[in-house]
Order: structure tokens, then C-alpha cells, then sequence
């Protein structure tokens, strides 16, 4: 389904436009059409689905069996569901407002937050490929780890206080609701009806965050096109305890998904970059770059945003010196 996306950017970019794939404006341009209607593309029909199926689940008996569990598991759950999930943070906002909507604990929905643009199912297939099953392991249960501490993290803060209104308001009526009254209410929608709440909700969230959308992708695009090509692994190649801190900077301003940024990693691995470095910048790209803040800004304040960023930062650098110590052994 990606690949049409390609086309697409190929056809209107190379072909209608006549930029070359070997220009700095070609590439850049490239990028923010195939981002852009892949991102759009994949808003529209993730919303549409999550909140179709928020309107026809027993949100109330979720909550409950989440809210049951011992917390520990609940993280686990979230950071597990993050793992297998094909989402970057922007298509996971529909899915973050689903669980504060059921009002599932601020803590499991920032572990699912966390992990899913970190890991996906063909990131895992592709590092699997490229570097094997142990480098794979390794930075999966890494991933996860992040996601599930962060969440515990976040729920010891209360980090619910945190959320923009709007969807600080859905969590506390989700979980201020009778259970019994939202049952009901649910199994009296019938499909049209369901098709109407998802039809709304789509409109809604898309109307707000589309120009996000724009500016977060715009940004990453010059930086993925302008970027002088091995200016990285000419300054952070040598291994220094500096190196993994500024791949991390580094990192922030791009933009990438976790199956993107998989050949950028084999790639700085065979030019001779640091385990740790590349894994820490890899990961700053995918989960903590200024991109995709700007669009968890639309459900975020920023007390919230600048923890979640601070918690990333250090989780990443710590865990570059950590995977370089290891492979220097």
C-alpha cells in the first residue's frame, strides 16, 4: 500500500515537475509528497476505524480490565500493543484520544505512545535482514523498556493534569461515567450510528491537525534534503562518550519513522558509526524529533511535552553508552 505513495511522489515530483532524484530540491520535495498524502492517508483511515470501533466496544469493561490489572501489566499491555502496531506518533493520536476517551490510565496510553513509533512490525523484519536476531532483541526489549518506564513515570507525575482541555475532559468523563450507562448507550448504536460518530470524530481531529501535518513534515523535508550527505559519520565516527549526547541533538530537528530510518542505521553501521551512537540517533529521530512534538502538541500542554522530551533524551543517551560498551567488550 506504501508503494503507491512512492509512485505517487514519483509521478508528480520526477515526472510532472521534471526535479531530479539527485538534487537538493528534488529529494526534499520528494519527501514531503510521499510523507504528506502517506500521513493524510493514513489520519483519515485510522481515525475513522478507531473511533468506529471506540463507538461499537464496551469501553467501560476495557477500562475496567485495564484499570484491574496490576499497573505493571497494564504497562506491559500498552507498550506490547505500541510494539505490534504500525504507527509514528502523528497516526497514533487517534489512538491515544481513544484510550484517555475510554479512560484507560494516562500512564498504559503514554507506554503505547512511547514504544509505537520506536518499534513496528516491519522494522523488526527489517533489522532482522540487515543486522540479526540479537542487534533485533536487543533493540526491541530496549524500546519497550523505554515506553513501559516512561509510562509508570508518567502516572507517578499524574500526567493527566497535563492534557490539552479537550481530551483532559474526555478522560475525566470516561472515568467519572457509571459503567453501566455507557454499556448500555453502546448497544444501542446501531451501524449508521456508528458510521456517524467515526464520520465526526474523522472531520474533527483531521481539521485539527492537518496544518500540523504540513509544518512537521515541511520541516523534516529540508533537513532531509539539505543535509550535506556524510557530515555525520565524518563528526561522530571515533566514539567519544560526547558522541552518543550529540548524535542525540542531532537527531531532534529530522523527521523519520521507525521502517525509514532502518537503512539510515545500516548505513551509518557500515560506515564505521558506534553501535550505541546510531541506535540513540536513529531512535531521537523516530520518537523525539521537534516534528513529531509539534503534532503531540495538539493533545499535549507543554509541561507535558518538555517531560516526555527530557525522559527520551536521557532514556536514548544512556542507552547508547550502554549498547557501546557492549559491542566494545
Amino acid at each position: 500500500m506504501f508503494a503507491s505513495f512512492t509512485y505517487l511522489a514519483d509521478w508528480l515530483v520526477y515526472q510532472q515537475l521534471g526535479l531530479s532524484a539527485q538534487t537538493k530540491w528534488g529529494s526534499a520535495l520528494h519527501f514531503f509528497v510521499e510523507d504528506v498524502t502517506k500521513i493524510f492517508a493514513l489520519l483519515l483511515v485510522m481515525i475513522y476505524v478507531i473511533s468506529f470501533l471506540r463507538a461499537a466496544m464496551d469501553v467501560e469493561r476495557v477500562r475496567s480490565y485495564l484499570s484491574g490489572q496490576h499497573r505493571g501489566v497494564g504497562y506491559l499491555m500498552g507498550s506490547s500493543f505500541g510494539a505490534i502496531t504500525p504507527f509514528c506518533s502523528c497516526s497514533s493520536i487517534p489512538v491515544f484520544l481513544g484510550f484517555t476517551s475510554a479512560g484507560i490510565p494516562v500512564g498504559i496510553t503514554m507506554a503505547f505512545l512511547l514504544t509505537s513509533p520506536l518499534i513496528n512490525e516491519v522494522a523488526v523484519l527489517l533489522l532482522l535482514s540487515l543486522l540479526g536476531w540479537k542487534f533485533t532483541l536487543m533493540y526491541v526489549l530496549v524500546g519497550m523498556t523505554i515506553g513501559i518506564m516512561g509510562g509508570a513515570l508518567l502516572d507517578l507525575l499524574r500526567a493527566e493534569r497535563w492534557l490539552q482541555p479537550f481530551a483532559a475532559k474526555a478522560y475525566q468523563q470516561a472515568v467519572q461515567q457509571p459503567g453501566m450507562e455507557i454499556e448500555c448507550e453502546v448497544r444501542k448504536l446501531s451501524f449508521q450510528d456508528r458510521h456517524d460518530f467515526a464520520k465526526t470524530e474523522m472531520l474533527e481531529i483531521f481539521g485539527r491537525v492537518w496544518k500540523w501535518v504540513i509544518i512537521g513534515v515541511g520541516l523534516g523535508a529540508g533537513l532531509h534534503g539539505f543535509v550535506p550527505e556524510g557530515w555525520l559519520e565524518s563528526h561522530l565516527g571515533d566514539g567519544q562518550w560526547w558522541s552518543v549526547p550529540a548524535a542525540v541533538l542531532m537527531g531532534i530537528p529530522l523527521y523519520s519513522n521507525a521502517t525509514g530510518v532502518i537503512p539510515v542505521m545500516e548505513s551509518l553501521l557500515l560506515k564505521g558509526l558506534p553501535v550505541g551512537t546510531t541506535l540513540a540517533f536513529c531512535m531521537s529521530t523516530v520518537a523525539a524529533s521537534f516534528p513529531e512534538f509539534i503534532l503531540l502538541k495538539q493533545v499535549m500542554q507543554w509541561r507535558l511535552l518538555a517531560l516526555i522530551f527530557v525522559v527520551l533524551l536521557l532514556s536514548f543517551t544512556v542507552m547508547g553508552w550502554i549498547f557501546n560498551v557492549a559491542f566494545a567488550l
